[in-house]
């Protein structure tokens, strides 16, 4: 009776085991940028913005890929951020980005989201892509519309899309090599098959 109780509850636990990773794998798959996107026919003030968010997504995409534990947790020393205090500062910098193309403000101080690193990544890519689709199809006057709101109680401060280019979208493009540091000194270097230049991976 109890063999048959522990096999009953090593069988559940394989179960759940591989409907995480099944559950996992399947939102990986999912993620946007395994490559760059294909770039558009012209050369407008929204597609040039969209590119460079796309260059983020794409960095981010494989700065994060196949990250462990260890690598999350690891920093340089005690005064530094460990990696993921890194990614979430990041996933707190592309609602920034998303929120100017949407015009929604910027409430502070932000609400902590109570997620897993693999939430994190998956809604720090979505992010991006849909601020970078937004983008894509902006007029100038639209670009000139999409303010970075800033709302403290009754209180706001309103900046130029101008700031979101110089703040958010290249802090974020700043961290991501930080991580690419970082995962290279916890012993799992960025993958060398990767090609920022042309946005591309090689295959194995």
């Amino acid at each position: 009776m109890h063999l048959r109780i522990i096999m009953l509850c090593i069988s559940s636990l394989l179960s759940l085991t591989n409907f995480a990773q099944s559950t996992m794998s399947d939102r990986t798959e999912s993620l946007p940028y395994d490559t760059i996107p294909s770039y558009p026919d012209a050369y407008t003030a929204g597609t040039v913005a969209a590119r460079l968010v796309d260059g983020l997504g794409f960095r981010y995409r494989w700065a994060t890929e196949e990250l462990r534990q260890e690598d999350l947790d690891f920093q340089i020393d005690s005064t530094s951020r460990t990696s993921i205090e890194t990614l979430d500062h990041i996933y707190g910098l592309t609602k920034v980005i998303l929120n100017a193309v949407t015009t929604t403000p910027n409430v502070r101080p932000a609400a902590k989201d109570s997620i897993d690193w693999v939430t994190m990544r998956h809604n720090t890519l979505q992010n991006i892509w849909t601020a970078s689709r937004i983008l894509r199809k902006s007029s100038d006057e639209q670009l000139k519309d999409y303010k970075v709101i800033f709302q403290r109680g009754d209180k706001s401060s309103t900046y130029p899309f101008w700031n979101n280019i110089n703040g958010p979208i290249a802090d974020a493009l700043w961290h991501c090599g930080q991580l690419v540091m970082l995962r290279r000194a916890a012993g799992n270097p960025f993958d060398n098959r990767v090609n920022v230049f042309t946005g591309t991976v090689r295959e194995r």
